[in-house]
């Protein structure tokens, strides 16, 4: 027992009511207090909360962040102008293979109104799909005309703040409408997305080669490329060859369904915006006789477009004969009311009748002062509006545009029917020539002796060919948009049926 005692009293060399040394392997801070610690060591920070892992994010925490499908979300990632970030040096969180999002840009997609409008539109088609599994047929196409709609020119407005920024951005737009106007109405591919298109790439058509804004032209193996000049502003943009186009399978037409559906709203902002400065409403008056009496959409826009020119040169001119004959009906009833007055007044005093005739001509210089102005007013507020936004704005184009106009002036060119003549249309038009083309709605027929060039693309001409004029020069395509290119009219000699023809 007395040995137990003295174990007690000396283990571990420590003597009763010492502290207890710290180990070796303890950390020097370990004895600090909270507020000397944080001072010195920095608060713990909570883990994915600063650095690179809380700035990207990875597509599948988006997904859960935001509450909404794969699908919709790449709707909504194409509409907003949202793309997957690379992080630059090592991988946030060590996820290499994975796609990332800067955390703005997720932020920016939970404040958009459209991801209310998808949600509201998942479950608007639980209800209709409900109806159709009960074989509901009748209630599930009620249902289906109560569809949410939405619009996307918020999006246009914010993505482009300032009009050059739309056109610098319409590289994209036009060439995507002009394929989609180009591939058959089958499949993913509906025909109204089809027309539309159409309609648009028309519209574009009719705007540059009446403001003679294409500068540039080249045929290759992909399509027709052009240039256009919009205020300072290049814009190049593909036309396919009019071939029959094969849908691939492997293509997924509802990313590019869903770029349309903002491509369509953005053209239609910039189309207005350039339709007004010439002083033309928009949409252009086009009707189903015109569509159908043409043997293209573009020839139908061309001929709206023309005449609507016309009235808005002469509609100023009308208004006013309008105001002249409003203002001589009215002095003419103010003659007879007047003649009527003084005979009247014959039965007075001398006196009063000098007044009143002195009172009555200053009335009627006074009323005469008025109503030259007033008339002419009302005439020119109650121009028709369908016609033309601004009476009194006129087209006017810039020194390069007049040049470009003059060259083709003069040429009358005829098209014959084995040469496309969508692309050819149209820059013959912007150069400021006149065409024609085998067809019911052609200004000008085959044989009019005004033709100064025929365009064929076959390797010799045919004997029909022989009752034709003398008068006129048989020459390739090339021969056409070379010159456009050049600015200078090139000699044909070297364009002949049958030539070789120079590089292009």
């Amino acid at each position: 027992s007395v040995g137990f005692k003295q174990t007690t009293s000396i283990m571990g060399n420590r003597t009763k009511g010492k502290i207890k040394k710290k180990s070796i392997k303890a950390a020097a801070h370990s004895g600090m207090g909270s507020k000397r610690k944080l001072s010195r060591m920095g608060k713990n920070l909570k883990k994915n909360n600063a650095g690179l892992e809380a700035t990207f994010i990875t597509r599948s925490a988006t997904l859960k962040r935001l509450k909404i499908t794969l699908k919709d979300f790449r709707r909504l990632c194409i509409l907003k102008g949202v793309y997957p970030r690379e992080p630059r040096g090592r991988t946030p969180g060590n996820k290499k293979g994975q796609v990332f999002y800067h955390i703005k840009d997720v932020k920016a997609l939970a404040h958009e109104p459209l991801l209310a409008k998808f949600r509201e539109f998942r479950t608007f088609m639980k209800k209709v799909r409900k109806a159709a599994g009960r074989n509901e047929k009748d209630e599930a196409a009620r249902k289906d005309s109560f569809a949410p709609t939405y619009t996307l020119h918020h999006l246009v407005r914010e993505r482009y703040p300032r009009f050059v920024d739309a056109l610098g951005d319409l590289d994209d737009a036009l060439a995507l409408t002009y394929l989609f106007a180009a591939l058959p109405s089958r499949g993913r591919v509906s025909a109204k997305v089809t027309k539309k298109a159409q309609s648009l790439a028309a519209q574009w058509g009719a705007y540059c080669s009446t403001t003679s804004a294409i500068t540039k032209s080249f045929v290759s193996v992909k399509g027709v490329y052009m240039e256009a000049t919009i205020q300072n502003t290049k814009v190049c943009w593909v036309i396919p060859h009019s071939y029959t186009q094969n849908i691939p399978t492997d293509v997924d037409f509802r990313v590019m369904g869903t770029f349309f559906e903002f491509y369509e709203t953005l053209l239609g902002f910039v189309l207005y915006k350039l339709y007004t400065d010439i002083g033309v409403r928009y949409p252009l008056p086009v009707t189903s006789i015109e569509l159908s009496g043409s043997t293209s959409i573009l020839s139908a826009n061309l001929h709206v477009l023309k005449k609507v020119l016309q009235q808005a040169g002469n509609s100023a001119s009308n208004a006013i004969t309008e105001a002249v004959e409003k203002q001589a009906t009215q002095d003419e009833k103010k003659e007879s009311v007047s003649s009527s007055k003084r005979d009247k007044d014959k039965l007075r005093t001398i006196d009063e009748a000098l007044k009143q005739v002195d009172d009555s001509d200053d009335d009627e210089e006074m009323e005469d002062e008025v109503d030259l102005a007033g008339p002419l007013k009302d005439a020119l507020e109650s121009m028709n509006e369908d016609a033309t936004v601004g009476a009194n704005q006129e087209m006017t184009l810039d020194d390069d545009a007049s040049k470009r106009k003059r060259l083709f002036a003069g040429l009358t060119i005829f098209v014959s029917r084995e040469v496309p003549k969508g692309y050819l249309e149209l820059v013959c038009l912007a150069y400021g020539g006149k065409v024609g083309w085998e067809g019911k709605d052609s200004p000008i027929g085959e044989k009019d002796p005004s033709i100064t060039h025929h365009i064929v693309d076959r390797p010799k001409l045919p004997s029909s060919y022989d009752d034709l004029p003398k008068s006129r020069e048989f020459v390739q395509p090339q021969w056409l948009l070379d010159s456009a290119n050049f600015s200078f009219l090139l000699p044909t000699s070297r364009y002949a049926i049958g030539a070789e023809l120079p590089p292009h």
